[in-house]
């Protein structure tokens, strides 16, 4: 029996993969809208494959996290990752944290059960497109994002969520002091000359409109 995870909290989002994938003759489809749910489901149910998203409400692009900590519990479990970002260096730190495929969320439903079947039998998966672009990352600076590290992404997300250096910090469990010190260095990396022009630089790079607004569920941490 095929079992699948779909981690994402979006309801309208679960609800339409848990129709392709039944469609597709998965017996069992697992969901889980944080972080934490996603995390425990996975230790319990060992799913034959997951499928995550990478911007849960709250926390930023903390998929990343999740996806290294599903890698970590499992070598060889397929992971798909389903996200709306198509920058390629957010791309590629998925791939790095352990993800077998990236297809974003804008794709019609053909490729994205493309995309899981070819994580299901092994197999890696990514546009053409996207992937010519991460690997263009090896050769020239193709992006803005290409030269921050994987907390300052996180940061550089959360603002683009509106949070203030306050509660980036509690979602992130360090310091004030540690966001201004991250923020300082990002807006020397991205040409930001104020805080408020870095605010538009991150919904510039990272923010798209979301599936839905409607019934998301509070964050849970890893514990």
């Amino acid at each position: 029996m095929t079992s699948v995870l779909v981690i994402d909290d979006h309801p309208i989002v679960l609800q339409g993969c848990r129709r392709l994938l039944e469609d597709a003759g998965v017996e069992k489809v697992l969901e889980a809208s944080t972080l934490l749910t996603g995390y425990r489901l996975f230790r319990r149910e060992k799913p034959d494959v997951v499928i995550v998203d990478l911007s849960l409400q709250g926390n930023g692009l903390s998929g990343l996290m999740l996806v290294q900590r599903l890698r970590a519990q499992s070598a060889h479990t397929p992971i798909l990752v389903f996200s709306m970002h198509g920058d390629p260096v957010i791309a590629s730190r998925a791939l790095e944290a352990g993800a077998n495929g990236y297809v974003l969320k804008d794709t019609s439903s053909s490729v994205l059960m493309e995309a899981f079947e070819r994580v299901r039998r092994g197999q890696p998966y990514m546009s053409h497109d996207l992937a010519m672009q991460v690997a263009l990352l090896g050769t020239r600076k193709a992006t803005p994002l290409a030269d921050i590290t994987p907390r300052e992404l996180q940061t550089l997300s959360l603002l683009a969520e509106g949070k203030d250096y306050t509660n980036i910090a509690a979602e992130l469990g360090v310091s004030y002091k540690t966001v201004a010190n991250t923020c300082s260095a990002l807006k020397s990396k991205l040409g930001a000359n104020s805080l408020p022009e870095l605010v538009r630089r991150s919904i510039q790079y990272l923010s798209t409109s979301p599936v839905s607004a409607v019934g998301r569920s509070p964050t849970g941490r890893l514990s």
